[in-house]
C-alpha cells in the first residue's frame, strides 16, 4: 500500500511540474494570429471573435486582480512574440506600464481608445474608471474593434471573422436585453449596490442602480476607518439587506461594514460573490463574459429582493 501511496504522489508532482512548464512556457502557433491579452475577459473575446484561426494568451490567471498584477519576464517574453496584444487601458493594467511600453503600435489594441471621453466614467478625483465590460454596450465596442484589428493583421479570414463577431454581438444583444428585463424584477428603491471596491459604475449607469463602495475604482486604495464606518451609516441609512464580496478582492472591508452596521442594530448580509475584475473558472459558471454577466446580475438581483 505504502508503494502505491508513494507512486501515486510521485506521479502527481510530474504532472503538476509539467502542468505548470506548460503554464509558464509560451509557444508561438504557426498558421495562427497569436493574441496575448491581458484579462480573463479580453482572452475570452479573443476566442470569441477569433475562433479556430486564433491563438490565444492570457496573462492574467482566473481570480487575479488587475490593478495590482505585476507581470513575470515571462510576460515581457510572450508580448514580444505575439501578433497582437489586448489590452484595456484606463490605468486598469497599472503595474504592466514598463511592458506595455515594448509593444509595436502596430500589434497593441487599447480598448479604452475607442470610447469618446463623454462615455466614458470618473471618480470624484477626476481618475477614469477602467471597468468599461459592465455595460453590455460597452462590450459591443469592445468586439468591433477588435475585429477591425484582426481584420487588419489576417484579411484573408475576413468573412470568417465578420461572421463570428454578428453572431456574438447577437447574443451580447440577448445578454443586454435579459440584464434589463432581470433588474425589472427589483423595485427601483431597492436597486442600490453595495460592493467592495467602485467597479461597478457602468453597471449602475447603464440599468438603474445606486453604487457605492469601500475602495475606489482601483484595489490598490486603501480603505480608512472612516470609509467603512461612513459606508456603514449609509447601509443603515437606507436599509441595504444585503451587500456584496468580489472574486478578486479580499473580503475583510465587507465584514467590517456588516460589524460596522450590527453595532447600530442593522442586520445586514453577503449577498453572494460578483465577478468583477475577472471571469470565474468552469465550476464558478462564470467562465465566459456572457456568464460571468448573468451570473452577476442574477446574484444582485435574487438577494436585494
Amino acid at each position: 500500500m505504502k508503494k502505491v501511496i508513494l507512486y501515486v504522489l510521485g506521479l502527481f508532482m510530474i504532472l503538476n511540474l509539467i502542468g505548470c512548464k506548460r503554464i509558464e512556457g509560451y509557444k508561438y502557433i504557426d498558421g495562427k494570429v497569436n493574441i496575448v491579452a491581458t484579462t480573463t475577459m479580453l482572452g475570452d473575446l479573443a476566442k470569441e471573435v477569433g475562433g479556430e484561426h486564433v491563438s490565444v494568451t492570457t496573462l492574467m490567471a482566473v481570480g487575479v486582480d488587475p490593478h495590482s498584477y505585476v507581470p513575470r519576464p515571462s510576460a515581457t517574453n510572450s508580448v514580444s512574440k505575439a501578433d497582437l496584444v489586448i489590452i484595456n487601458g484606463l490605468f486598469l493594467e497599472a503595474q504592466m506600464g514598463k511592458v506595455i511600453s515594448t509593444i509595436n503600435d502596430e500589434k497593441l489594441l487599447v480598448i479604452g481608445d475607442y470610447f469618446e471621453e463623454s462615455q466614458l466614467l470618473k471618480d470624484e478625483d477626476g481618475a477614469l474608471d477602467p471597468h468599461v465590460w459592465f455595460d453590455v454596450e460597452n462590450w459591443k465596442v469592445a468586439t468591433n474593434a477588435l475585429y477591425n484589428k484582426l481584420v487588419s493583421i489576417d484579411g484573408d479570414n475576413k468573412t470568417y471573422y465578420e461572421n463570428r463577431v454578428k453572431t456574438y454581438l447577437d447574443e451580447l444583444t440577448k445578454l443586454d436585453n435579459y440584464v434589463i428585463d432581470k433588474v425589472k424584477e427589483l423595485p427601483e428603491e431597492k436597486r442600490i449596490l453595495v460592493t467592495a471596491h467602485d467597479a461597478f459604475s457602468y453597471f449602475g449607469k447603464a440599468y438603474g442602480f445606486e453604487v457605492y463602495a469601500i475602495q475606489g475604482i482601483s484595489t490598490e486604495t486603501e480603505a480608512s476607518a472612516k470609509d467603512i464606518q461612513d459606508l456603514a451609516n449609509l447601509v443603515v441609512d437606507l436599509k441595504v439587506k444585503a451587500i456584496f464580496v468580489e472574486s478578486s478582492v479580499p473580503e475583510n472591508t465587507i465584514n467590517s461594514v456588516i460589524n460596522a452596521a450590527k453595532a447600530k442594530e442593522h442586520d445586514v448580509v453577503v449577498g453572494g460573490e460578483l465577478f468583477s475584475d475577472s471571469l470565474g473558472d468552469e465550476i464558478s459558471g462564470a467562465d465566459t463574459y456572457l456568464k460571468m454577466v448573468k451570473k452577476n446580475v442574477d446574484t444582485i438581483v435574487n438577494n436585494l429582493k
